[in-house]
């Protein structure tokens, strides 16, 4: 078809389509195939998943597809405790009761799989390497490379893009503040990473690397991608057109909350894990902006609030779910294959850029 730009070339696929990783069981084996198999690159979200899971859901999709894939790991500064946990679990009492269900209990600290995850990755030899937060070791980024390897990183500022070219990344997601979920700010510390916009960042980001450029945040059909590649991107990365997609993980209560929501409902917010992360309004956020809590830090804030956010999608309670989406919110549809979406994006932007 059209489009055949540097980025299709670099990963080896028909169309300048990434789908974003998005963790939480969402980007399951059947999604990220049919991405790839429908001509873009499919990504699995192994940020929160043990080496032996994400091997096994490496493994199910080569079962299901022979055209090339990526992988998503997590490369940030994990917190082991926070000495305040047990002040905002008090601060959770209301969300326990709504829910009917206890405060745990514990250090409520994570594991860090990165090392042994990037080994699976070298091991089940995936084609393309995606890392969100902050960068490979340059160590791993030689193995990926003797591997023949892509490295995508995600970045959100310049700074931030020269540093991921500098160490070898083949090619660079600029991702604006629109995007829904985590953004990859490598460093947050108390502020909400960066925020500049998809269409301001990505010109900027061509304009001071040499690398494939990415655009992501807020694209969610042929008119972002033609926007996209006018501003110098190679292709994009869209992550909450496919949440209703029909290979998804996506559960119902978090479906039903998308199609309700406009342009106006979401916000920035670090009350789900401790990090930056665009999701819908709810009570959960209100909360937290209201009384003005401090979450806990980064990943311990998102082993606390796990447990809440269990309980509610169990119950299909949409109002302590972390709603992860873009700020193109009102451009989700629904009923729609990941075939059916690349198609739709393919066609509109080659009418545009065609017309």
């Amino acid at each position: 078809m059209i489009l055949y730009t540097e980025l299709c070339k670099e990963l080896g696929i028909k169309y300048p389509i990434i789908q974003a990783p998005m963790a939480g069981g969402i980007t399951t084996p059947e999604l990220v195939a049919a991405v790839s198999n429908a001509g873009g690159l499919g990504v699995l979200a192994a940020g929160y998943l043990t080496p032996e899971v994400m091997r096994m859901e490496i493994r199910n999709i080569k079962q299901l597809t022979e055209r090339p894939f990526a992988v998503n790991i997590f490369k940030a500064e994990l917190a082991e405790t926070d000495s305040r946990t047990a002040e905002v679990q008090g601060k959770y009492a209301s969300f326990y009761e709504a829910l009917a269900i206890h405060p745990g209990t514990g250090d409520f600290s994570s594991a860090d799989y990165s090392k042994e995850q990037f080994q699976v990755l070298m091991e089940e030899e995936v084609p393309v390497v995606s890392t969100t937060f902050g960068l490979l070791s340059q160590e791993e980024y030689t193995a990926a490379k003797r591997n023949n390897q892509k490295v995508i990183t995600m970045i959100t500022n310049i700074n931030e893009a020269k540093q991921a070219e500098k160490a070898g990344a083949d090619i660079i997601v600029a991702q604006g503040s629109d995007a829904g979920g985590h953004r990859g700010t490598f460093q947050v510390a108390d502020t909400d990473g960066s925020l500049v916009g998809t269409m301001s960042l990505v010109p900027q980001v061509a304009d001071a690397v040499e690398l494939p450029v990415v655009a992501a945040g807020g694209i969610m059909d042929g008119r972002g991608l033609a926007a996209s590649m006018v501003l110098g991107a190679a292709g994009v990365q869209l992550g909450t057109r496919f949440l209703h997609a029909a290979e998804s993980g996506t559960d119902e209560a978090y479906k039903q909350a998308l199609l309700e929501a406009d342009e106006d409902s979401t916000t920035i917010t670090k009350s789900f894990s401790g990090r930056p992360a665009r999701a819908v309004k709810n009570e959960f956020t209100k909360l937290h902006s209201e009384n003005n809590i401090k979450p806990l830090k980064y990943p311990v804030q998102n082993s606390v609030t796990g447990e809440i956010r269990k309980a509610a999608k169990k119950q299909g309670n949409k109002e302590y779910l972390s709603l992860w989406s873009g700020q193109g919110i009102r451009m989700v549809k629904e009923g729609q294959s990941a075939e059916e979406i690349i198609k739709d994006i393919m066609e509109q932007a080659a009418r545009i850029i065609y017309r």
